[in-house]
């Protein structure tokens, strides 16, 4: 079943995300008082009655901004309008018609896409003025609602219904395998948006030299090789120390949301200041979430001697991070289009091992090697027995040990034995939880 694509459109701050978020049923979108908080066309499943819709929030239409993100911000809106099926235009009612609202509205117009006018903010009577001058705008009648309070959602339902008219939801068949979800982390000017990109082939993201451009965790729907993929461009992560503005902290929320929701995780870290301090703490992050890690080292096109770098990173890596042992260290030139070609395969081969499911009997038969070549340490002069592993889970993969003093086991060995499974069962890179259990003692607590 195909769904309408709905642009949420309209000057800096007169509600578009909250309208977003009201519609999507969930607060997906970064909402602040300060005008221009969201840069780059951001997509979410939403409904409103009985109509389902991809809607589409926008950054704010703004014609006084002379500045290179400020011109990509209008070429970004533009496209959403271009792509959508229907527009939500956005006016605040408190505040009146204004000339970008009116300079908003013809190139609207000229577009030739249905328009749903909305005044909103008109709680009240504080918009009624408003609401008498958005005629003027020439979009039709314009419906009064409250986005923050809900007020004349049934309204805008109708006028979508009948703006979209004989739109054919059955157009397409929509595939219903679920995307693979990635989610590109890194420190603030890493690169990510640059790479992705390069890797969809088109500027969906606005990227320039200055950091923090990116705000939302902006989902990107891309093809490789016929198979879905969403990238999840997030904001760049600095130091809990070291952010104090309130808008900061949202986009972080924002980014480890979708680190939670994702499959595989690109760590991207500039060959100029590679594993720092923070890179290794996101690096453990994202293990700690049972998601698999690929680390893209951006900006190669910047050092000479490739191989040497890569392969003191990979000793250093491994040294420092040794719980992310066997993840690939992948490296780019995203602006020059080297090594993109080998992100993807990489990718799924994670994806694949994340998945990975082990035969209990093939566990057990390797249980009995391990223990054989390194017996688990006394506790007490007795010595600790494992009985059998089982595999409880996958995604990640997830072991459960049933053995004799299970609360005295070292981790050290532990870590030995998921090293072992590591190499026994081909699982590099991936995280692998094992979780030792003991039995129960019948002479003790029998009732």
């Amino acid at each position: 079943m195909a769904f309408p694509r709905v642009a949420v459109i309209g000057r800096p701050n007169v509600g578009k995300s909250t309208l977003f978020n009201r519609l999507a049923g969930k607060p997906l979108a970064i909402v602040d008082d300060r005008p221009g908080v969201t840069r780059d066309r951001r997509e979410a499943r939403g409904r409103l009655g009985s109509l389902e819709m991809l809607l589409i929030d926008t950054a704010g239409y703004d014609t006084e901004g002379v500045g290179q993100m400020e011109t990509e911000m209008r070429e970004q809106t533009a496209n959403a309008v271009a792509q959508a099926d229907i527009c939500l235009f956005v006016m605040d009612a408190r505040e009146g018609v204004t000339s970008l609202d009116q300079d908003f509205a013809d190139v609207v117009r000229r577009s030739g896409k249905p328009v749903v006018l909305l005044a909103n903010k008109a709680e009240g009577k504080a918009g009624d003025a408003g609401i008498a001058e958005a005629y003027g705008l020439g979009l039709g009648e314009p419906i009064p609602i409250s986005a923050s309070h809900g007020e004349g959602m049934a309204d805008v339902h109708l006028a979508m219904i009948e703006g979209l008219g004989d739109f054919d939801y059955s157009d397409e068949d929509e595939d219903e395998n679920a995307p693979l979800r990635i989610a590109v982390i890194g420190r603030p000017n890493a690169g990510k948006s640059t790479l992705i990109n390069a890797l969809i082939g088109e500027q969906r993201l606005i990227t320039g030299p200055e950091a923090g451009i990116t705000r939302d965790a902006i989902a990107v729907d891309w093809l490789w090789d016929g198979r879905r993929v969403r990238f999840h461009d997030t904001a760049g992560l600095r130091k809990r120390g070291k952010v104090n503005d309130r808008l900061e902290r949202m986009s972080a929320a924002d980014t480890l949301r979708a680190v939670k929701f994702a499959e595989v995780v690109l760590l991207v870290v500039d060959v100029g200041h590679p594993l720092e301090k923070q890179d290794l703490h996101l690096a453990d992050m994202v293990l700690r979430e049972g998601r698999s890690l690929a680390v893209i080292v951006a900006k190669m096109d910047t050092v000479a001697n490739r191989e040497a770098v890569m392969k003191e990173l990979k000793i250093e890596f491994e040294r420092l991070l040794p719980q992310a042992k066997g993840s690939p260290l992948v490296p780019v030139s995203a602006l020059r289009g080297k090594g993109l070609d080998t992100i993807m395969p990489a990718v799924a081969r994670l994806h694949r091992d994340w998945n990975a499911k082990v035969k209990t009997r093939d566990l057990n038969d390797w249980l009995q090697e391990m223990t054989a070549r390194h017996p688990p340490p006394a506790v007490n002069g007795r010595r600790m027995k494992p009985k059998y592993m089982a595999q409880t889970k996958s995604r990640p993969p997830t072991f459960v040990l049933m053995c004799s003093r299970a609360a005295a086991m070292p981790e050290a060995y532990k870590r030995y034995l998921i090293g072992g499974l590591r190499e026994a069962f081909d699982l590099p890179g991936v995280p692998i939880r094992l979780i030792v259990k003991g039995g129960k003692n019948p002479y003790v607590d029998k009732d």
